[in-house]
């Protein structure tokens, strides 16, 4: 995985499992950010119990890992279908998540939210568990362009489980925030909630930018 090599110090060909599982899982959380989709779960879980909360969280963490999944394995052939070069989707995975960068360091205005037509939508459903949590919300355009970036890049099946696994990490951690958030969002507040979607926005732009920059260099046979 190239873009891993230029994001952390260290060249992933010496890495150990333990650094590539660290390095993917980062990447990936920190473009899910399910910290940014807990508002919008709050506001569409306001009328329900604390199970159907509970179980609602649980729903779409599991129809997260499952699309993102999906994408790990079959990206690659998605890419051949529609011949589209590695370098292509490294740029046009980068301008995704360096949009979402950009919106996430500015939540106040940007950030992760629905639209009033599709808020509207989503409230009249009576399970909005994969529409509009799991999609778009915690598996986007963004979070689908890394694991992408990932099946791509992979050179064998333990590069497949290891990023498996780090796609199951961000949908565990995932539910887990979700679970707890309304006492979480009377923990972190308002201002917290501002200040970590901003570092997370700051990180997946930098991610963002790097996918950019390999994806040029790899069209004009540099060494990014």
């Amino acid at each position: 995985m190239d873009f891993l090599s230029d994001i952390i110090p260290f060249s992933t060909d010496f890495m150990g499992a333990g650094a590539l599982l660290l390095a993917s899982f980062t990447s990936l959380f920190s473009v899910v950010n399910p910290l940014a989709a807990m508002p919008v779960f709050l506001s569409l879980m306001d009328d329900h119990t604390p199970a159907e909360q509970i179980r609602t969280a649980r729903k779409s963490a599991i129809y997260m890992f499952i699309v993102l999944v999906t994408f790990l394995f079959m990206g690659t052939y998605i890419l051949s279908f529609f011949g589209i070069s590695l370098s292509g989707i490294r740029i046009a995975g980068g301008i995704v998540i360096m949009r979402a960068g950009f919106s996430m360091m500015n939540p106040e205005t940007g950030g992760r939210k629905l639209s009033k037509k599709d808020t509207e939508a989503a409230m009249e459903k009576e399970d909005v568990s994969f529409s509009p949590l799991a999609m778009p919300l915690l598996s986007g355009p963004g979070s689908i362009a890394v694991v992408i970036g990932f099946g791509s890049q992979a050179t064998g099946t333990s590069d497949y489980i290891l990023n498996t696994v780090a796609v199951f990490l961000t949908a565990f951690l995932a539910w887990g925030i979700l679970r707890v958030a309304p006492w979480l969002n009377k923990v972190i507040g308002k201002s917290g909630m501002i200040v970590v979607t901003r570092m997370m926005g700051f990180i997946a732009l930098a991610i963002g930018v790097q996918f950019v920059i390999n994806g040029i260099a790899g069209f004009f046979g540099f060494n990014s």
